[in-house]
């Protein structure tokens, strides 16, 4: 332990405050630890965890993207008007998603680079220009019969428990694990992730070793967008409908997340062990809140402060390597 404290303190402060809070939550409800909530809890941090890994690419390579999450709408009704009531597989849905998110996710990094265009300005833009066209097309309705491959629950483990109700945990976890495990091999084991992180931690510097900023940028965009196209893909599968505003407001909790697991706002740090330990410890705080009958307001106010210490302190990091550099 003391070597993980050492390596890697954001990881493992994030492992201990986890652990307790889940030992307090479970004296404070006893319905917490038991298998059926925890097989929830992974249940439905799936999709966040999916859209936080491709997050975290783009904060590493030093820009923000707030567009995801409605990207990921458009990529579910144009998976649905592709497929109709009854065509496509899950292959072919794959493949979809993941082109139709890396295109949108190409359209925020050529705005970003060839006008040069800050990211959270691009990506705020496009995040409104996504969704008023999504509900302008679809005049805000909603589709309700799709393809049965896409809508049928796949279960990878069940258990019934002692008391008759199902403990289970369900296709888009297994998605999330694929997901989680191929973000982690881009930063971790290629030289690619290697470029990310030092484009993102100083990107004149990186520029001038040879680095190209428009493959950095359109790499780490269009991973975020093919996040985003599959974890639409998979929150079909859980809602069984595709509303256009079903995601709308989300992106916040995700981006808490994974500042909150490590993940630099200005570019060059954040592990991928960190950002799902961060969604984690979103999801068990609200899961908690909910348990314990306390308002989902309060959570919004958790957000809202773990956004505003990360701005505030990504700023003082961010002098202090001018100060150094100069």
């Amino acid at each position: 332990m003391a070597r993980l404290l050492r390596d890697h303190p954001t990881e493992a402060w994030l492992i201990v405050v986890i652990l307790l809070m889940s030992a307090g939550l479970a004296i404070a409800s006893p319905t917490f630890l038991t298998l059926v909530n925890l097989t929830s809890l992974l249940n439905n941090s799936a999709v966040n965890v999916i859209w936080a890994v491709g997050l975290l690419v783009v904060l590493v390579a030093g820009g923000i993207d707030i567009s995801f999450a409605v990207a990921a709408s458009v990529v579910q009704y144009l998976i649905a008007v592709t497929f109709g009531v009854s065509g496509g597989d899950w292959l072919t849905g794959f493949a979809l998603a993941v082109a139709f998110g890396a295109g949108l996710g190409f359209i925020n990094a050529g705005l970003i680079h060839y006008f040069r265009i800050i990211s959270i300005v691009v990506t705020i833009a496009t995040f409104n220009a996504f969704f008023g066209l999504l509900m302008y097309f679809t005049a805000g309705r909603g589709i309700y019969t799709l393809p049965s491959w896409w809508t049928e629950r796949i279960f990878i483990f069940e258990m019934q428990t002692a008391n008759g109700t199902w403990a289970e945990l369900t296709l888009p976890v297994a998605v999330m694990a694929g997901c989680v495990l191929a973000t982690w091999f881009l930063l971790a084991r290629t030289t690619t992730g290697r470029q990310l992180y030092a484009f993102g931690d100083n990107p004149e510097a990186a520029r001038r070793l040879g680095i190209s900023p428009a493959r950095m940028q359109f790499l780490a965009f269009g991973w975020c967008g093919a996040m985003a196209g599959i974890a639409g893909l998979m929150q079909v599968n859980v809602a069984r409908e595709v509303v256009p505003n079903a995601l709308y407001g989300r992106e916040l909790f995700v981006l808490a997340a994974v500042v909150l697991g490590g993940a630099r706002l200005g570019g060059g740090r954040g592990t991928v062990l960190g950002c799902v330990l961060g969604v984690m410890l979103v999801a068990v705080a609200q899961n908690g809140l909910n348990l314990l009958g306390v308002s989902p307001y309060a959570f919004r106010m958790v957000v809202g402060a773990i956004i505003l210490v990360a701005i505030s302190t990504s700023g003082i990091s961010l002098a202090r390597r001018r100060r150094t550099a100069a």
